[in-house]
């Protein structure tokens, strides 16, 4: 392999509308072949189709319903099955482009629940999402921000069998259950930061896949994070685990193409 695949990317937020262009070289520039890029709501569907199609063969489109919504800049509030219908036709119309469903999962942080009734509505978002992955044959691209094990658990019980757990900030022993299950985890810039390094330590590299969530969990707390980064993520996986940079870039761009055969056209081994 001869480049990184970032799985897991914002790029349609608004911190890229004005050099969207040089951003994308620059990741190439740095070893980047793909990027997927992540929805959280319904709102965005549309430009990230259009990202799509105007850099073709590199960036990748996933609708999904994310387990936060925005009210407005300072108000967030769980997601509910109204955030999905309103997402469902879009999907369907454009359920032939995409390559995986995402960004979904659960986020059970406590300012975003406030007890069990708006936990099982993320549930209920999380389980109809994982049904039209099935029916579209599509991996999906999780969160799972204070919930890794009820997260992990419920993919289990719905029979997902390929997904991918973005920027997993559960234990490493919760994290093992999902490696049993298949399921792949994907590793941030912000690694370098963050106590998540035991997680690295415990994965094998056969289920790690390389991240940037751009432009959040960058190198640096609250500088704009870019796709460019992705070799961060993967000079610090070399270092923990005492493997060669290649044998990351190989494992973990193998690892994407098994999870997300549909990016094919952009990795040429």
């Amino acid at each position: 392999m001869h480049g990184y695949v970032d799985c897991h990317c914002h790029i349609s937020a608004g911190d890229f509308d004005k050099d969207i262009e040089e951003v994308v070289e620059n990741s190439k520039k740095a070893g980047l072949l793909a990027l997927l890029a992540v929805a959280e709501h319904v709102g965005e569907f549309e430009k990230i189709i259009e990202l799509s199609q105007r850099f073709p063969g590199f960036i990748f489109p996933c609708l999904g319903v994310h387990p936060v919504q925005e009210v407005s800049p300072e108000q967030q509030r769980g997601a509910s099955l109204q955030d999905l219908d309103a997402a469902l036709p879009i999907i369907e119309k454009y359920k032939d482009h995409l390559v995986a469903i995402g960004e979904v999962g659960l986020d059970f942080t406590p300012r975003y629940v406030r007890g069990e009734t708006d936990k099982d509505s993320q549930r209920q978002v999380l389980i109809r999402q994982a049904q039209i992955a099935k029916e579209l044959d599509l991996p999906l691209n999780v969160h799972s921000r204070s919930a890794g094990r009820p997260t992990i658990q419920l993919l289990k019980e719905q029979g997902v069998e390929k997904a991918l757990l973005h920027a997993f900030d559960g234990k490493p022993s919760v994290a093992m259950e999902g490696v049993k299950a298949g399921y792949f985890f994907s590793i941030p810039p912000s690694i370098i930061r963050s106590d998540q390094q035991k997680l690295v330590k415990q994965l094998p590299l056969e289920n790690i896949c390389l991240e940037t969530d751009s432009p959040a969990l960058g190198p640096e707390k609250q500088v704009r994070n870019e796709p460019k980064n992705i070799c961060v993520s993967a000079e610090y996986i070399s270092k923990i685990k005492g493997v060669s940079l290649q044998e990351v870039m190989d494992v973990t761009t193998q690892n994407a193409l098994r999870l997300f055969p549909k990016i094919k056209s952009a990795v040429r081994p």
